[in-house]
């Protein structure tokens, strides 16, 4: 099928010009502000489940589905909408995402009902998928080559910041007002970064070929049962079930690939994992966020269940991590410039490695400080491996190949932290009251395994498709 690609009235920006600083100041604040908006959603939406259960007069059980339609929405189409942005201009798949999210977003606040709510967020999940598919490809072509590693150290340290201070926007923003209002601060922001957007946001090279429309259909039923199944092994549902979903997504995804066996961009992009420094940072990538995953999803349970502190109490032991990514990211880019990512990464892995086991040997009662400052290097570690990685995927691959990249690259984070996540779940079902003993040990050795494969980086040929 046909998909226009009239070219832009502007030439086309190239991944070595990036853009004028003034421009780029004002474009960098648009992707930037709407990364964030993106990222808190997922976060905030957490915090206002309680509410909304009780608005909506729904059980715990269902309000669950707020967060879930949102997030298998977000990854079942990020592969598609990259591999579209290639063909169309990835700003304009940016500049859509935007205005669907921030529609969808009016939409949630204006919620009567969970049916309505639901609906509205898997809107709302589309349009986050159109900001996140090609975010890391306008990075590329907005900073000069020379910066690349700085611009994806501000990439990490938005999302880092956005789940730092999510928890606490969020419960700011309901002690002076109802869960609508969580969704509505979207619109402000959401409006002028789409005004900014429009004026600074540079033309991108426009790949010939068409957009497959089956291929996308089958790359969103296959990550969006994936999902679903890693969802539903999790909450403990019917093995069969889960067998079922899982089987369902590999058969899909064996369909797809073999469809676009001789695409030149493939929606399901194999062709950039026959780039081994391409497939090894990707599969780093799926390591590290399933050691978030695990933690993040065990730790609170540990702090409040087992050593007996507070809700506030758990706020602050949780902050240190996601606060040293952020301090952590910029350097991390920096050095990304100088050195090799195979180098940084698993050094940073190795870190982070350390840090899991540190915290998985916490003492009966440990002091906040003893707590703090096992979470602080998790965060180094995390910080240091997050930026190089970033900027080996998508520097590895052509420059026509940014948004298949890009989709990768979101699509492995969100992979990673659901099925970290979910083995989490599997470890409390299995392992009890030691459960987030065994979650953190299993981080440590998912850990340990993604550095291996970020230092066999620094075997492969320093060589880039063309």
């Amino acid at each position: 099928m046909h998909v226009d690609r009239s070219g832009p009235r502007r030439p086309a920006t190239t991944v070595t010009d990036g853009l004028p600083w003034e421009r780029r100041r004002w474009a960098v604040a648009a992707i930037f502000t709407t990364l964030a908006m993106a990222s808190l959603d997922t976060a905030i939406a957490n915090i206002a489940l309680p509410a909304i259960s009780a608005q909506l007069h729904v059980s715990p059980a269902q309000v669950v589905w707020v967060v879930n339609v949102y997030q298998i929405a977000l990854v079942a189409t990020l592969l598609p909408l990259g591999a579209l942005g290639e063909i169309v201009g990835h700003e304009r798949i940016y500049l859509g995402g935007l205005v669907l999210f921030t529609l969808a977003s009016l939409g949630c606040a204006l919620a009567w009902s969970l049916p309505s709510l639901l609906t509205a967020r898997a809107l709302q999940g589309l349009g986050a998928s159109g900001i996140m598919s090609v975010n890391s490809a306008l990075v590329r072509y907005v900073y000069p080559s020379r910066m690349h590693g700085r611009g994806f150290g501000h990439n990490a340290l938005v999302v880092a910041t956005a789940f730092t201070f999510g928890p606490t926007i969020a419960s700011a923003i309901l002690a002076i007002g109802s869960w609508p209002w969580l969704f509505a601060i979207n619109i402000p922001f959401g409006v002028a970064a789409l005004l900014i957007g429009l004026r600074t946001l540079p033309p991108t090279p426009r790949a010939k070929h068409d957009f497959d429309f089956p291929g996308a259909l089958l790359a969103s039923a296959c990550l969006g049962l994936f999902i679903i199944g890693i969802g539903s092994a999790a909450h403990q549902a019917s093995p069969v079930l889960v067998v079922i979903e899982l089987v369902a997504a590999v058969l899909l995804g064996w369909v797809l690939t073999n469809r676009q066996a001789d695409h030149p961009a493939p929606i399901l992009p194999t062709d950039l994992f026959r780039w081994p420094l391409f497939a090894l940072s990707a599969a780093t990538a799926v390591c590290s966020f399933a050691v978030q995953g695990l933690a993040f999803v065990s730790l609170p349970f540990y702090f409040e269940d087992v050593l007996m502190r507070s809700q506030v109490e758990t706020g602050f032991f949780m902050t240190p991590w996601p606060l040293v990514v952020a301090i952590m990211a910029p350097i991390g880019g920096r050095l990304s410039d100088r050195f090799p990512a195979g180098l940084l990464g698993g050094l940073g892995l190795v870190v982070l490695g350390v840090g899991m086991l540190l915290l998985a040997v916490l003492p009966a009662s440990p002091s906040f400080a003893n707590i703090v400052w096992r979470m602080a290097i998790c965060g180094i570690g995390f910080g240091f491996f997050q930026t190089p990685n970033l900027k080996a995927i998508m520097s590895s691959g052509p420059p026509h190949r940014s948004g298949g990249a890009s989709g990768i690259a979101a699509t492995a984070r969100l992979i990673g932290q659901t099925t970290g996540a979910a083995l989490a779940a599997l470890c409390f079902s299995f392992a009890g009251p030691n459960g987030a003993t065994a979650a953190l040990a299993l981080g440590a050795g998912f850990a340990a395994i993604g550095s291996v494969m970020s230092f066999l980086r620094l075997t492969v040929p320093p060589q880039r498709a063309s």
